[in-house]
């Protein structure tokens, strides 16, 4: 098979190492790529967002599948283009990839079919969001409407705040993403996230994951796109991910069909349990970052055929996806001034080493100088992923591999995985 997969970080590099393993392989090749990828496929430089020229370079390369990675690649309707062109594409149209690229449609949407989630309300100017302040109880949960790289959303402690950031949000701190804002009520419980394999009809469930969103230790700082995660994540009891399957998975991708926006790809259905159950905080409409890159080193077998399947549209034939008893971890390397002021350009020396069989780094967020140097040419740059019998040897051989990479220019959070390392 000839494959092409769509964008350039850790993500799409799991992907690209997960992928590159298959038999069924004749082809890979990654728009735009990075370093990283370059190991595993081919790297052509179309932007993720060139959805016309992606889709003109698929039918070049003859692809048999696309595998879209970003969310920005689906808001521009490169699965639209694909399906017109016959090319089988993982991922959902724009008008499905709505309920990530519209928090205000993906509530309204819950709210219509009765899938558990958060109370809310959807504003456009300052004053009906201070005066919508008044409903709601603090923490105020307040998020950017559109796509703002998993940092469009923020918990505000009291009204002062929670109205400083209705003005940055609304004044332009997103740009169109922020036109309006979602006020919701604050849930209490753990959050996950929870995967699942979608053909437009039915889902299977691939698994979960607990990531780390702010950028400090101790769950301090700004929200971030994900400075850590690990799976398996001891939130999803069988008992959690029955519930969630039953009334939020399978309701979702029925529902979407009905309203003829049938969902083929992943969902990420970002949970909270709550002691009413799992309530969805929200959707996205690919894999999660870094999620995707701890459940492509737990999984076993290929991952091609779950792939085209979704793209096909017939998961039924599927058995379920199988994963290693192991546990992963991936620790994130950004550079520093992330989230808000990411500096670049700094040089990373020893990400390229071998950290031996039970390590892998991805690239997130790199570049080669003309030289050879590797340097940082992004806000997350590195992603540290190991693998143990249990979270304390996999945190032991990751931030061992951490401090092997010399990058004064970089940061991590050190506590990646603390919620697994206490007792329940």
């Amino acid at each position: 098979m000839n494959i092409l997969l769509v964008g350039s970080g850790g993500r799409e590099d799991a992907l690209a190492w997960k992928i590159s393993q298959s038999p069924l392989l004749r082809r890979l090749v990654c728009a735009p790529g990075n370093p990283g990828i370059g190991r595993h496929a081919e790297l052509k430089d179309i932007a993720a967002t060139d959805a016309q020229g992606l889709a003109a370079f698929a039918r070049e390369m003859k692809a048999d599948l696309v595998v879209v990675g970003p969310e920005s690649a689906l808001a521009e309707g490169l699965a639209d283009l694909l399906a017109a062109s016959g090319v089988p594409c993982f991922g959902p149209t724009r008008k499905a990839a709505q309920l990530e690229t519209s928090k205000a449609f993906a509530k309204a949407f819950l709210e219509r079919h009765e899938i558990p989630t958060a109370g809310y309300g959807v504003y456009r100017t300052a004053a009906e969001a201070r005066e919508a302040l008044g409903v709601f109880k603090p923490p105020y949960v307040i998020k950017a409407d559109g796509l703002a790289a998993g940092k469009g959303v923020a918990i505000s402690p009291d009204r002062a705040d929670a109205e400083a950031e209705i003005e940055r949000m609304l004044g332009g701190r997103f740009g169109s993403a922020g036109a309006q804002l979602v006020i919701e009520e604050f849930m209490a419980g753990e959050e996950g996230s929870l995967f699942a394999l979608c053909d437009g009809q039915r889902a299977v469930l691939l698994g979960g994951a607990q990531d780390h969103k702010r950028a400090f230790d101790g769950d301090l700082g700004p929200n971030t796109g994900g400075m850590g995660a690990y799976s398996p994540a001891p939130v999803f009891t069988p008992d959690l991910v029955r519930a969630a399957d039953e009334q939020i998975v399978q309701p979702t991708i029925r529902a979407m069909a009905a309203e003829g926006a049938p969902y083929r790809g992943v969902l990420y259905a970002g949970l909270m349990a709550t002691d009413d159950g799992p309530k969805v905080v929200e959707f996205n409409a690919r894999f999660g970052d870094p999620e995707c890159q701890v459940l492509m080193m737990r999984m076993a077998g290929d991952i091609v055929p779950l792939l085209l399947a979704c793209a096909r549209g017939d998961v039924s034939r599927l058995a379920p996806p199988a994963f290693k008893d192991q546990t992963v971890i991936c620790v994130v390397l950004a550079a520093k001034g992330y989230p808000d002021s990411p500096l670049e350009g700094s040089i990373i020396r020893g990400a390229d080493q071998d950290f031996g069989p039970d390590v892998m780094v991805f690239h997130a967020g790199t570049r080669r100088r003309p030289d050879g140097q590797l340097i940082a040419a992004g806000g997350r740059v590195l992603n540290i992923c190991a693998q143990g019998d249990d979270i304390a040897q996999a945190r032991e051989r990751a931030y061992a591999a951490v401090r092997r990479i010399d990058w004064p220019g970089g940061f991590s959070r050190s506590d990646i995985g603390w919620r697994a390392m206490e007792p329940r």
